[in-house]
């Protein structure tokens, strides 16, 4: 019996943008689940010279990156909230 692999993509996802405010990544957040676009949170370390807890980074799958951008600009729009567009390849650091 042969092996088949799937032709779906794993392991694209992107790093969409920096949010730098809790009150915007909740808006963010029940805007990507309303429009149903997968997400995760990427906490980056603290160091000595940035010591915010609040910032993260909210990173999509690449299938998904011109809809959750969108998104995002619609939820900063209304709200006033500002962000920062990285659309870059997330490294893995699973460390």
């Amino acid at each position: 019996m042969q092996q088949t692999f799937s032709t779906v993509k794993v392991n694209n996802e992107i790093e969409l943008c920096e949010v730098m405010n809790i009150a915007c990544r909740k808006e963010i957040e029940r805007a990507l689940l309303k429009n149903r676009i997968s997400y995760y949170i990427r906490w980056p370390r603290t160091s000595i010279f940035n010591k915010k807890k609040e910032n993260c980074i909210i990173c999509v799958n690449d299938n998904s990156k011109e809809e959750a951008e969108a998104v995002v600009r619609m939820v900063c729009e209304e709200t006033g909230y500002q962000v920062k567009f990285i659309m870059k390849k997330s490294h893995k650091d699973y460390l």
